[in-house]
């Protein structure tokens, strides 16, 4: 259920149905101006929609002013503390200001920071986090942590609107995924603002994404939240807006770059296929188009489990066939396979995507793959079969178990 309000940052458009928006936020510091530009160019190539920088000093606000203007991407200003700062972000031209009013010095900076944002027609990111509640709330947040953020971040629009300004988007994040997962599922159905969504503090690149993955892919699959960001402990800003596209394509909300499909591997395999698909997935990311490419470690289940993807491979000890569209198209020798794969990607495109398909080669691979199948092996074309021929005998079942079969009409 997408929020029923709608911001706009920048040229972005967030909530009300619009794409889930990628962000991150730089890891430099905003005052080196040449640092901060190359990471956010660095970003936005990755494919973020919004950046954010953190602006704690007034040299930073100096910065902020050049990089609003340079910026591929729109910009949000990060304050704490400081509603000076977050009047002089505005000023520079900032898209958009985040803002936490339990730590901005009371609801009277608030204002000044709303009435200014009124004025520029600059929307605010409000909200709050596990580690910076109210005080009021310590004691909720001891007993009832959900309830403690959903409370906090309930107030925080109360005042907003107390303020008559609606041109908002809420987060409210926990470093706990099922607390943060429960409190934006209960926060969406209490406001109808846009939601940014992230588990807070979520780690390392290897764990930090598996807790993001599993937290703000299951609201994103409920169809709660509108914009994203995921928190990792790394000084590689792009690597955070590779994990949230990730989870995008998982969950069919976005299309970015290719996808790639490969098999679990097991004893069956015959080639190192993890030096393969490592090989695959990194020149896949020279291809911008939403092309599905699959790697099967074997050819025990044929390509049926793949008949979907653009472009494929299923290898064997000496060698690989190549196939589209569940179709063979030829074999290669396994050392030779990516090179191959990516000669028959490329030259698709030239055709227009059309694939170009010699029907010799392509005789030629079937026939390997026939030699090389397991013919007890349950591939999708033969439960397709068999369940075919199931339901044709259960036809032939009744209508001879009809009363009327074998009777003849005819017309009075």
């Amino acid at each position: 259920m997408p929020s029923e309000r709608q911001v706009m940052v920048g040229g972005v458009p967030i909530g009300g149905g619009a794409p889930v928006a990628v962000q991150t936020m730089t890891k430099t510091e905003t005052a080196d101006l040449a640092a901060t530009m190359a990471q956010i160019r660095r970003v936005a190539d990755a494919g973020a929609d919004i950046v954010r920088v953190a602006v704690p000093r007034d040299k930073d606000v100096d910065a902020l002013r050049t990089i609003v203007r340079e910026s591929p991407i729109p910009v949000i200003a990060d304050i704490h503390f400081n509603h000076t700062l977050a009047l002089k972000a505005l000023d520079v031209g900032a898209h958009c200001v985040r803002l936490n009013p339990g730590n901005i010095g009371g609801p009277d900076k608030v204002a000044e920071v709303c009435a200014r944002a009124t004025e520029l027609g600059t929307p605010l990111r409000v909200g709050v986090n596990s580690g910076s509640l109210p005080k009021h709330l310590m004691q909720l947040e001891y007993d009832n942590p959900v309830e403690a953020l959903v409370t906090a971040a309930v107030e925080t629009v109360e005042l907003m609107e107390r303020l008559e300004f609606t041109n908002f988007k809420v987060s409210m994040k926990s470093t706990s995924v099922p607390n943060t997962i429960a409190a934006n599922r209960l926060l969406a159905e209490r406001i109808p603002y846009p939601l940014h969504l992230g588990i807070t503090e979520a780690g390392t690149k290897w764990s930090g994404s598996l807790k993001s993955a599993v937290g703000l892919g299951t609201l994103l699959a409920d169809g709660i939240g509108d914009t994203i960001r995921i928190s990792l402990s790394t000084f590689h800003a792009e690597e955070e807006v590779k994990v949230a596209w990730e989870i995008l394509k998982a969950l069919k909300l976005r299309e970015r770059g290719p996808v790639l499909i490969a098999c679990p591997t097991c004893g069956r395999l015959q080639f190192d296929m993890d030096t393969v698909v490592t090989e695959i997935e990194r020149r896949l990311e020279a291809y911008d188009d939403p092309i599905e490419v699959s790697v099967l470690g074997c050819a025990v289940n044929g390509i049926g489990e793949a008949r979907h993807a653009d472009f494929g491979i299923t290898g064997a000890r000496d060698k690989a066939m190549i196939f589209s569209k569940g179709e063979p198209i030829g074999l290669v020798a396994t050392g030779e396979l990516v090179d191959a794969l990516f000669a028959e990607i490329d030259k698709y495109y030239e055709a227009g995507k059309v694939v170009r398909r010699d029907e010799t080669q392509a005789a030629q691979a079937r026939e390997w793959l026939a030699a090389n199948e397991d013919a007890t092996a349950m591939t999708p074309e033969r439960l397709a079969a068999m369940e075919a021929e199931a339901a044709k005998r259960d036809n032939a079942l009744d209508e001879a178990a009809s009363p009327t079969a074998g009777r003849r009409f005819t017309r009075a």
